[in-house]
C-alpha cells in the first residue's frame, strides 16, 4: 500500500488550469482517469488526510504510485481526451457501464454495394447504420417482414447472395415480393440504393411523408383503372400501418429524443436509455455498472454516461435532444462536443412537466427494473451465493461461512412508536417466514443503541428458554419442531452471524447484551450506511470490503431489508393509531365499532377518503354514526393540512374555517422514520 504523500506533486507544480489526469500504480499501468476545470483544486483534494477520503477513493490513491496531467484549453477537449485515455487504458477505479449484449439491433450494412438488412447484437460497426436496440429479437424480426413487402432490399447474407448471382436465379424472397433480386439484376446498384434509403428514412421516423406518398400513388393508380396496382398499393400501407402500430406515440410533437434514467444503490447504478424518433419509441436499452468511486453524484454519473454512450456516433445517431434526471454539471461542455459531433444543434435538459416528464417517469422504473433484475439474478446464483458466504468468513475472520444472517434495525418517529425489525437470510437468500417485528418497551424517547440491546435480549433469552427445555436425551433435531403444530419453533435457531445497522455504538450494545446471556461464540457485526463500512466489536478501525465484494453486496442486501421491513412496520402502527386518535373524538363510538373501522379500512388515508356511503355501509353503523365519523376524519385532515383546528358550526356539523390555533408540537413526516419508500408486504410476526 503506498503513501501518497510519497507521490504528491510539489506545492506549486500543478497549473490552474483545465485538463485531464491519471493516477498509475507501481507496475505503470493506469487505474483512473479523471478531468477537472481547475487541476490544482481538483489534484489537491486527492492529497488530504486519508480518513477524510471516500474508502473507494482511499483505495485509488493508495494504490496508485504516480499521477500525471495534461493541460488542455477547453473543456471540451479535457471531455474527448478524458474519454480517449478510459478508451485507451480501461482503467480499474472509472465507472465503466456494462452493455447488455442480449441487446439485439436492426442494421443496415450502408458500407456494401448492395445494403443488407439484419438483426445483430454487440458492438457497432463503421459504416452500418443501427435502430433500436429493441427489447426482443423476434419482434424486429417480425417488423422487417413486414416491411420488406414495401421496401424489397436485401436481406440474405453475403454467401447466399453471391451463390444467386452465380446461378441466376433469385432466392424464394425474390419470387414472392420481398426482395427487389439485385442478385440477378432486375433492380440495378442505384435502384437498390433508393430502396434501401426509402426502409431507412422510415425506420428513422419519416413516416407520414412516405405514408402519403404511397396514398397519392394508389390514388393515382385507380384514376387510371390500375386496379392491381392500387392493390398491391393498398396492402402495402396495411403493412406499413401494422408496423407502425407496433410503436405508440408517446410524444405528440413527433420529437427526437433520447431519454436516460438512472436507478442506484451505494454499490451499483443501473442506466436506462429510450430512443424516441418521430414521437415513437424506436427502442430502449440498459446497462449496469459498479460505483467505482463511491463519491460521484447523479450528476456526474450521467455526465460519464453521455460520454460513454455518445463518443462514438456522429450525425443523425445522436439526437437533437437528451432527457435526462439531473442536468449534469459540465453540461455547456457536453452540448458543444455533441454539436460538433452531430454537426447540428443538441439540447440536454431535464423534464419539468407534460408528456415527457410522465415518459422520464416511465423510463426510471425501467431503471429500477433493470437494477432489481439485475439484483435478482446475481442473488439466485448457487456459486456467488457461496463465493458472498465466503467472502464474509474471511473478512470478519469467522470459523465458518454464516449459514444463517439475520439483521435488526430500529424505526422511529421522533421518539414515538419506536419499532424494530429482524431479518433471516440462510444459505444467502431471505427466509421471509422467520422474520420477526418488534414493538420496544422498555425505551423511552429516541435511543436507537439501547433499543437494540432491547431486542437482542428478548430476542436471545427465547432462544435460551427453547434450549432449556430440551432435555439431555432429546434428538435436538426433535425440539426445534412444535410438537402440537408440527411447525419450527420461533428463534430457535441460533445465527452463524448477527447485523445490526449501525456503526461502533450499536455493535457495541448488541455485543454487551449479548454476553451478559452467555452467547459471546455468536459473531456480531454492524454495517454503516454512509460509508459501508462493517464494524466489529472492540476494533477500531472498520473492515473494509472490496467494491466488487459479494460479501459486502449480501450484506447490503440484508440491511436494506431490515431497513424496509422496520419501515414498514412503523409506518403501519403510526397509521393505527393515528386513525384511533382520531376516531377517539367520535362520540358514542366504542370499541366494538372502532374495531370495525380499524379492520375495514386500515389506515387513516384510506378512512379519510371513504364517503359516507361506503361507512354507513358497514355493520352496526346508522347515518348519524357515519356522518360523525367523517366529520372527525375530515377535521383531522385539515388540522394536518393548516396546522390550525377547524371552526365547525355545532348545529349543523358544517367546517366554517380554521379560526382556532392547533395545539403546539411537532407534527409527523416520514423523513424522521427512515428514507426507504417501500411499503410492500411481508411475512412476519410481531413480537409484543
Amino acid at each position: 500500500m503506498a503513501d501518497p504523500s510519497s507521490y504528491r506533486p510539489a506545492p506549486g507544480s500543478i497549473p490552474d488550469s483545465p485538463g485531464v489526469y491519471r493516477f498509475s500504480d507501481s507496475a505503470g499501468r493506469v487505474i483512473y482517469v479523471g478531468k477537472a476545470k481547475n487541476l490544482r483544486a481538483r489534484l489537491s483534494s486527492y492529497f488530504q488526510d486519508l480518513v477524510n477520503l471516500h474508502p473507494r477513493t482511499q483505495a485509488m490513491v493508495t494504490t496508485a504510485a504516480k499521477v500525471e496531467w495534461t493541460v488542455v484549453s477547453t473543456e471540451v477537449e479535457s471531455l474527448q481526451l478524458e474519454y480517449s485515455w478510459i478508451k485507451e487504458y480501461d482503467p480499474r477505479f472509472n465507472v465503466k457501464y456494462r452493455d447488455d449484449k442480449s441487446y439485439p439491433w436492426l442494421a443496415i450494412t450502408l458500407n456494401e454495394d448492395y445494403p443488407r438488412v439484419m438483426v445483430g447484437r454487440g458492438q457497432k460497426k463503421k459504416g452500418v447504420r443501427y435502430f433500436g436496440p429493441y427489447s426482443h429479437a423476434w419482434a424486429i424480426r417480425e417488423t422487417v417482414d413486414l416491411l420488406l413487402r414495401v421496401f424489397p432490399m436485401r436481406s440474405c447474407s453475403k454467401g447466399v447472395f453471391n451463390r444467386h448471382r452465380q446461378i441466376g436465379r433469385p432466392c424464394l424472397l425474390g419470387y414472392i415480393g420481398k426482395c427487389a433480386a439485385p442478385c440477378t439484376g432486375q433492380v440495378s446498384q442505384e435502384e437498390h440504393r433508393k430502396i434501401v434509403d426509402d426502409f431507412a428514412a422510415f425506420l428513422s421516423g419519416q413516416t407520414s411523408t412516405y405514408v402519403r406518398r404511397l396514398q397519392k400513388e394508389m390514388q393515382a393508380a385507380a384514376a387510371e383503372l390500375e386496379y392491381e396496382r392500387a392493390a398491391k398499393i393498398r396492402d402495402d400501407l396495411a403493412a406499413l400501418e401494422k408496423a407502425l402500430a407496433k410503436n405508440a406515440v408517446v410524444l405528440g410533437d413527433g420529437t427526437d429524443t433520447d431519454v436516460i434514467a438512472l436507478s442506484e444503490d451505494p454499490l451499483e447504478v443501473a442506466v436506462q436509455i429510450f430512443y424516441v424518433r418521430g414521437g415513437r419509441i424506436r427502442g430502449e436499452r440498459g446497462w449496469i455498472a459498479d460505483k467505482a468511486d463511491g463519491t460521484a453524484t447523479t450528476a456526474d454519473l450521467v455526465s460519464q454516461f453521455i460520454q460513454q454512450t455518445y463518443a462514438g456516433d456522429s450525425g443523425d445517431a445522436i439526437p437533437r435532444e437528451i432527457l435526462v434526471p439531473t442536468m449534469p454539471d459540465d453540461a455547456e461542455a457536453l452540448t458543444e462536443w455533441l454539436e460538433r459531433t452531430r454537426g447540428a444543434r443538441v439540447a440536454i435538459r431535464v423534464p419539468q412537466r407534460g408528456d415527457k416528464k410522465a415518459l422520464m417517469e416511465t423510463v426510471e422504473r425501467n431503471a429500477l427494473q433493470t437494477l432489481t433484475m439485475h439484483k435478482t439474478k446475481r442473488a439466485s446464483d448457487l456459486t456467488t451465493r457461496n463465493q458472498a458466504l465466503e467472502e464474509i468468513q474471511a473478512g470478519l475472520d469467522l470459523p465458518e461461512a454464516p449459514l444463517r444472517l439475520e439483521c435488526y434495525d430500529v424505526s422511529n418517529l421522533q421518539g414515538t412508536e419506536v419499532v424494530a425489525s429482524m431479518v433471516v437470510f440462510e444459505d444467502g437468500l431471505p427466509r421471509k417466514s422467520e422474520y420477526r417485528r418488534f414493538v420496544i418497551k422498555g425505551v423511552e424517547g429516541q435511543n436507537d443503541v439501547a433499543s437494540i440491546a432491547e431486542v437482542l435480549t428478548r430476542r436471545f433469552k427465547r432462544l435460551l428458554d427453547e434450549r432449556a427445555t430440551m432435555t439431555g436425551d432429546e434428538d435436538p433435531n426433535a425440539a426445534l419442531v412444535d410438537p402440537e403444530t408440527g411447525r419450527a419453533k420461533k428463534f430457535v435457531y441460533a445465527p452463524g452471524l448477527v447485523v445490526v445497522d449501525g456503526g461502533p455504538p450499536q455493535v457495541a450494545a448488541a455485543r454487551q447484551a449479548m454476553d451478559e446471556l452467555g452467547l459471546g461464540d455468536i459473531p456480531v457485526c454492524g454495517l454503516a450506511k454512509r460509508l459501508e463500512e462493517v464494524w466489529l466489536p472492540d476494533e477500531e478501525d472498520p473492515v473494509i470490503f472490496s467494491r466488487t465484494s459479494e460479501g459486502l453486496y449480501l450484506l447490503q442486501r440484508l440491511r436494506d431489508e431490515a431497513h424496509r421491513f422496520a419501515i414498514t412496520h412503523h409506518r403501519n402502527r403510526r397509521s393505527k393509531s393515528m386513525v384511533e386518535s382520531v376516531l377517539d373524538e367520535v362520540p358514542g363510538l366504542g370499541d366494538v365499532r372502532r374495531k370495525t373501522l380499524l379492520r375495514h379500512f386500515g389506515s387513516l388515508k384510506k378512512l379519510r377518503a371513504a364517503t359516507l356511503d361506503e361507512v354507513e355501509a358497514l355493520p352496526g353503523f346508522g347515518r348519524r354514526t357515519a356522518e360523525s365519523v367523517v366529520l372527525a376524519v375530515n377535521a383531522a385532515a385539515t388540522q394536518a393540512e393548516t396546522g390550525r383546528a377547524p371552526s365547525v358550526n355545532t348545529a349543523t356539523g358544517e367546517i366554517l374555517g380554521d379560526d382556532v390555533p392547533a395545539p403546539a408540537g411537532p407534527r409527523p413526516n416520514d423523513a424522521a422514520a427512515g428514507d426507504d419508500g417501500q411499503t410492500t408486504g411481508m411475512q412476519g410476526r410481531t413480537e409484543n
